[in-house]
């Protein structure tokens, strides 16, 4: 399949970001945009916390992030966000109070389903959590 890459900015991606209430409530900052790789920053907040006694960190976030940078990785072959068919998130590491860092890239770009994964990470660069997802890349249809 031949898809023209489009020229999607970091500032583009972060436009898209700061139109969603819940990605500006995550604090997401998109750091890097490659053709099919895309690398962002969420900004720790006291409501992730899970367990108040160890301070863990909610993994609905951690699957969040990881369906977010996976979908974002397709933002130069799609110029969209797309919708997710299915996620699978596997958990590596306890994560404690500070932001992450979410890295995703394309695996597989389809006509119709693209594959796709992420990585999460803690400030220090040790692997929290990894996910991989399946998104829908058919054709936009006319609402009309």
């Amino acid at each position: 399949m031949s898809i023209e890459k489009l020229d999607k900015t970091v500032a583009d991606v972060q436009a898209i970001v700061d139109r969603s209430a819940y990605l500006t409530w995550l604090g997401l900052k998109i750091l890097e945009l490659g053709d099919d790789t895309i690398e962002l920053k969420a900004t720790w907040r006291p409501e992730w916390v899970a367990n108040p006694v160890i301070g863990q960190t909610q993994g609905g976030i951690h699957a969040a992030l990881i369906d977010f940078a996976a979908n974002l990785a397709l933002m130069n072959s799609m110029g969209r966000p797309v919708l997710t068919i299915d996620l699978r998130v596997d958990y590596h590491r306890l994560a404690t109070k500070g932001d992450l860092i979410a890295k995703g890239r394309v695996i597989k770009l389809g006509k119709q389903v693209s594959t796709c994964e992420a990585e999460i990470f803690d400030e220090a660069g040790r692997l929290l959590a990894s996910g991989r997802g399946s998104f829908l890349t058919a054709p936009a249809k006319d609402a009309g």
